[in-house]
């Protein structure tokens, strides 16, 4: 009996949708706890008339006096970031999408409008106001910023033309392209909490650095591809074997998340409100 029901595609499909929905919800609890975030951190900050809170913690260039075009450019890039955590989430929901089809466009308009705003002043502040560690790192993220707009594009063509399979395909990797950010950040944690942080340097340079740097964009899109592959699958075996990676890649999220919010989050959260 055990062995017919590995061997059953049904059985495996339905373990292979567990697995996507069970993503979604840590996305889910991570995406919002990264907006609030965002808000205390550096909505505190700018509704006190104190912008300068914004760089107790930063690494990189924050908030710099004078520079009223740089500090411009940060403020649309972390507003762009708190509304994206949202917007793209509600956008992965398939009962909003088929109960509230104008909503679903209306907030796929903005999602693909505050991606590319996104992208753009990311690309800004890396290489026109230095706001960065490393180069190799940088040039991950770089990356990230022109398939975001590749991305965004495509999806955008495809819901004009009606192909809604493509639209969904480029949509989701628009989705994993925008969040890249917060996808490093659990990634970068998941792996500090079970390596000691082997590999990782102060500035980001070191090697696992820099395997994050792409692999936070890289990895969830290919992981999107396996499922989308494991779909049009009518082996069982092949199913479970994406399975398998699925529940890997949400083990990693779960660490990522309970990490980023008990290390990261949340402290600065606190030191956000204490600097009042």
């Amino acid at each position: 009996m055990q062995y017919a029901f590995v061997n059953n595609a049904q059985h495996a499909q339905t373990a292979l949708n567990i697995s996507a929905k069970t993503w979604f919800v840590l996305a889910l609890v991570g995406q919002l706890a990264f907006a609030i975030y965002i808000g205390f951190r550096y909505g505190l900050a700018l509704a006190s008339g104190q912008p300068e809170n914004m760089n107790l913690s930063m690494h990189i260039t924050g908030y710099v006096e004078d520079d009223f075009a740089g500090n411009m450019m940060l403020y649309f890039h972390i507003a762009g970031a708190a509304i994206l955590s949202t917007s793209g989430i509600l956008q992965l929901v398939p009962s909003l999408r088929q109960r509230y089809p104008i909503f679903h466009r209306l907030n796929g308009r903005l999602f693909m409008i505050m991606g590319l705003a996104g992208a753009l002043t990311g690309l800004y502040l890396t290489w026109l106001r230095g706001t960065r560690l490393d180069d190799l790192g940088a040039m991950g993220i770089s990356i990230n910023g022109v398939l975001i707009i590749v991305a965004i594009y495509l999806a955008w063509r495809y819901a004009i033309e009606r192909k809604y399979a493509q639209h969904q395909r480029w949509a989701i990797h628009s989705f994993f392209l925008v969040n890249a950010v917060w996808t490093l950040r659990l990634f970068v944690m998941a792996w500090y909490m079970t390596t000691g942080g082997a590999g990782m340097t102060n500035t980001m340079d070191g090697p696992a650095d820099f395997a994050i740097s792409f692999g936070c964009y890289l990895l969830p899109m290919a992981l999107a591809e396996l499922y989308f592959w494991a779909k049009r699958q009518g082996r069982a075996k092949r199913k479970w074997a994406v399975f398998c990676t699925m529940t890997l890649g949400c083990l990693v999220t779960a660490i990522g998340v309970g990490g980023a919010l008990a290390f990261m989050w949340f402290p600065r959260i606190i030191t956000a409100i204490n600097a009042l």
